[in-house]
């Protein structure tokens, strides 16, 4: 899961001149405090694409040879800083031709769009024209527009305070799930999934979690309520997943022993290999019109979705408050690994 940023060139990256066209060193100058902008935002895990309209590259009005100076000269002083780009995408087309590679225009960014790697609650696009706005628009993320007050700084502290948040939908023949969740909002809070006692628990998870979650779900309980739970459960991990994003700065790790007359144990490693390890058993079959079968399958199923390794041991009497705890402890776990404490990755294989 990648998080991106597409930055424009000239105004972005270079001051833009007068006549609007960086074609010989003598024009070159870099955007105060793009370096160190570019740094921190390496640093929170963002990868980069330069996408640029060069208008009439390669023609009598801008040969190739003014291009490449400056051009070669940015990406030399960014290296040498660690900065590199994923990718370069250049239009050459004049405004009049209206191509659709040309930004506002998406074509250059087709394979982006079809990856399903890219965060697009995360990314955003920076520019320094409205045309880059409308870019953002279009690829549906964030935009930001250099000039008028907002500096390389202030986009950085915006980047870096955004919430980490998902909406999704999950459509079955069995189930119709709508997600939309928070990590770093607490309200609010809203389940309707049509198992009574099922709702109660997912809110559980989420206020002692410390998380928004609004989850829907029309689902075939006339038949079985295995359905609901199940694709709950697959639905809320998918969000899980991508609201953590990159994971880069989080804990990772959470541990969790809530008592009253039950215990519930858990813990938790967000390690994006799904697994569950239950422990308990229930002395009732149901509680409401949750059977209790379904509640170990809940965590099984989240774990494998979202990609959690969780360990989870219950033991007790009463079999509203087993359950009870066991959603409980998973929930404290999950304030714990979703902290955002530092900036690095919290792996040495470099990845999660």
């Amino acid at each position: 899961m990648r998080k991106i940023l597409f930055l424009d060139r000239d105004g972005t990256l270079i001051i833009e001149p007068p006549d609007q066209q960086i074609d010989s060193l003598a024009k070159f100058a870099l955007v105060d405090g793009v370096i160190p902008a570019l740094l921190r935002l390496k640093d929170a895990g963002y990868r980069f694409v330069m996408v640029s309209n060069q208008d009439g590259l390669g023609t009598d009005s801008f040969p190739e040879a003014d291009f490449h100076p400056p051009q070669d000269l940015l990406l030399q002083i960014l290296s040498s800083q660690g900065i590199a780009f994923d990718d370069i995408l250049i239009d050459r087309s004049f405004p009049h031709e209206h191509l659709p590679t040309r930004k506002p225009g998406i074509g250059m960014l087709v394979p982006y769009l079809k990856d399903p790697g890219v965060l697009w609650e995360q990314s955003a696009v920076i520019g320094d024209r409205d045309t880059d706005l409308q870019l953002a628009a279009n690829l549906g993320c964030r935009g930001f527009k250099l000039g008028d007050g907002l500096s390389w700084p202030d986009i950085v502290a915006q980047l870096l305070a955004a919430p980490r948040t998902a909406q999704l939908r999950r459509d079955t023949r069995e189930t119709r799930i709508a997600v939309a969740l928070n990590l770093d909002a607490e309200a609010p809070v809203r389940i309707a999934t049509g198992i009574g006692f099922f709702d109660h628990m997912l809110e559980q998870l989420a206020k002692h979690g410390g998380f928004s979650l609004q989850l829907d779900c029309a689902g075939d309980i006339h038949i079985d309520e295995h359905h609901t739970v199940e694709d709950c459960a697959i639905a809320l991990g998918q969000a899980l997943k991508r609201a953590l994003g990159d994971k880069v700065g989080i804990e990772r790790y959470g541990f969790a022993l809530p008592m009253d007359e039950s215990r519930a144990e858990a813990l938790l490693d967000i390690s994006n290999r799904g697994l569950l390890k239950f422990d308990g058993r229930f002395p009732r079959e149901a509680v409401g019109t949750l059977p209790t079968e379904l509640v170990p399958h809940f965590f099984q199923s989240l774990a494998e979705s979202a990609g959690f390794t969780l360990h989870l041991k219950v033991e007790g009497d009463n079999t509203h408050h087993m359950i009870e705890a066991c959603f409980k402890a998973v929930a404290r776990t999950f304030r714990q690994a979703f902290a955002r404490t530092g900036s690095g990755l919290p792996s040495t294989k470099g990845l999660l």
